[in-house]
C-alpha cells in the first residue's frame, strides 16, 4: 500500500531546496519507488502534473550523460498561468457555477449540463480566453468533482412509521415461532421481452458485445410484449416464487400469484400445520392498502385455502424496506445483468437459476391469464367481507378469515 503521508512529508522537506528539474526528478523517483499507482499518488499529494512525472521517469531511465545539464528553468520562468494573465477568472467561474446550482434564472448554465466545455463557453461569453482542460484543473483546485444524484430524501415521514416497522417485525417473529407461513410480496419492475438492452455487463469475447435494439419500444408480436414479475418471498424458508404475468398488474393478478405460490410451494412446506398466513406488502400498487379489489380477492383465497390471512402494509414511502426487494429482486437483477430478455422462456430460466451463498432458491412460471383493468368494487362490498381491522392502524393491518359456509 502506498504511504501518501510519507511522500507528502518528504516532498515538503525537499521542495524548498530543489530547482524545477530537481523537483521533477524527485517526483519521478517517488513514483517509481511506489510502483503500481505511484504516479497518481505522487500527483495527488504533491500537485506535480502526471505529464511532468512521466517526463521525469523517462529522464531517469535514459542515459544521464545524454541529458542537458545546464538547461534549468529559472524560478518563475515559463508560461504564465491563466489565472495570472486573466485576473478575475476564478471568481467568474465560481459565480457561474454557484448561480447555476442555486437556480438563478439569469444563470447561463441553468438548463444545460455543467460540463467543462459548457463552462469554458460561458466564460468565453464574458471575455475570458480559456480551454476546457484549464477549467477542469481550476474546478479540482476549487474542490469540485463529478457526482451523481444521491437518493437520500424520503419525503414526509409518517409519525407511526417506526411503530409500524416494529409491529411487522413482531408479527413475523410470532408467525415463525408458531410455524405459520410469513411472506413478503411485491411486483418487480416491468420488463420488455425481446432483444433490448438490459442494464449491467456480462462476460463476452473481447470486441464482440451482444447487439440489441437502439429504441425501447414494445414488440407487438407473439411471445413478446411486456411482462410483470410478481414475487412471493418466504421469509423463514429463504425461498422465492415469481409469477411472470403477461397481462395487467392488477390486484387479481397479485392474489393469483400468491395462490400459485401456496399451491406449488407453500402447501407442501407447511403441510397440515398452517392455519394462518402473514403477508407483508407495500402500501401502494396492485397490493395497496386502499385497493378494494385486493381485499375482495384475498377473501376468495381465504375461502379456498381455509387460512386466516393477516396483512401488514409497510408505511407510505418505505417500499425499499420490504424484504423481497433486497432478499429476492436484487439477486434476480444481478443474475440477469447484461442479458437481453429475448423470450418468456429466457426470463423464466434466468429467474429460476438465481441462487445465493445463503441458500436462496427461486421457482418461476409464466402466467398466461388475463387480468382486466378498471374493475370497480363498491364500498358496500367490503361490508360483506369477513375482515377484522387491527386496533393499531387498521388501514395498514387487518385479518381476513374464511367466510362461514352456508
Amino acid at each position: 500500500m502506498i504511504d501518501r503521508a510519507a511522500i507528502r512529508s518528504r516532498y515538503e522537506f525537499m521542495s524548498p531546496h530543489l530547482d524545477e528539474r530537481g523537483l521533477r526528478m524527485f517526483a519521478a523517483s517517488e513514483a517509481y519507488a511506489a510502483g503500481r499507482g505511484g504516479i497518481e499518488a505522487v500527483h495527488a499529494v504533491t500537485g506535480v502534473s502526471k505529464t511532468t512525472i512521466w517526463r521525469g521517469l523517462k529522464e531517469l531511465k535514459a542515459n544521464a550523460a545524454a541529458l542537458p545539464q545546464d538547461r534549468v528553468r529559472r524560478t518563475g520562468g515559463g508560461r504564465k498561468a491563466a489565472v495570472i494573465k486573466q485576473p478575475g477568472l476564478v471568481e467568474a467561474l465560481q459565480r457561474i457555477i454557484e448561480s447555476a446550482i442555486r437556480g438563478d434564472p439569469q444563470a447561463a448554465l441553468l438548463w444545460v449540463s455543467k460540463s467543462q466545455r459548457h463552462l469554458a463557453k460561458a466564460l468565453a461569453a464574458e471575455g475570458y480566453k480559456i480551454s476546457y482542460k484549464v477549467v477542469g484543473r481550476l474546478l479540482r483546485d476549487m474542490g469540485f468533482s463529478l457526482q451523481a444524484n444521491a437518493k437520500t430524501k424520503e419525503g414526509g415521514q409518517h409519525p407511526d412509521r417506526n411503530a409500524q416497522f416494529e409491529h411487522i417485525n413482531a408479527l413475523v417473529k410470532t408467525f415463525q415461532a408458531e410455524g405459520q407461513p410469513a411472506i413478503s410480496v411485491d411486483t418487480k419492475k416491468k420488463e420488455l421481452v425481446g432483444d433490448f438492452k438490459n442494464n449491467g455487463r456480462a462476460l463476452r469475447p473481447k470486441g464482440d458485445p451482444e447487439s440489441v435494439r437502439v429504441h425501447d419500444f414494445v414488440i407487438k408480436e407473439k411471445d413478446k410484449g411486456r411482462v410483470s414479475p410478481y414475487g412471493v418471498y418466504d421469509i423463514a424458508a429463504n425461498e422465492g416464487w415469481v409469477n411472470v404475468g403477461v397481462d395487467h398488474d392488477t390486484a387479481a393478478f397479485a392474489v393469483e400469484s400468491i395462490r400459485r405460490w401456496w399451491n406449488k410451494l407453500g402447501k407442501k412446506r407447511y403441510a397440515d400445520k398452517a392455519r394462518r398466513l402473514l403477508i407483508t406488502a407495500d402500501c401502494g400498487g396492485s397490493n395497496g392498502a386502499r385497493v378494494r379489489l385486493w381485499k375482495v380477492e384475498l377473501q376468495k383465497l381465504a375461502n379456498e385455502t381455509g387460512l386466516s390471512i393477516t396483512v401488514a402494509h409497510h408505511p407510505p414511502g418505505t417500499s425499499k424496506w420490504n424484504r423481497i426487494e433486497h432478499r429476492l429482486f436484487s439477486f434476480i437483477s444481478i443474475n440477469w445483468r447484461g442479458r437481453p430478455l429475448l423470450s418468456h422462456q429466457v426470463i423464466v430460466q434466468l429467474i429460476a437459476s438465481t441462487k445465493t451463498k445463503t441458500g436462496l432458491n427461486v421457482a418461476c412460471d409464466i402466467d398466461w391469464g388475463h387480468y382486466p383493468k378498471d374493475i370497480t368494487v363498491k364500498k358496500s362490498v367490503l361490508e360483506n367481507l369477513h375482515i377484522r381491522y387491527d386496533d393499531f392502524h387498521g388501514d395498514w393491518n387487518y385479518t381476513i378469515s374464511p367466510q362461514p359456509k352456508p
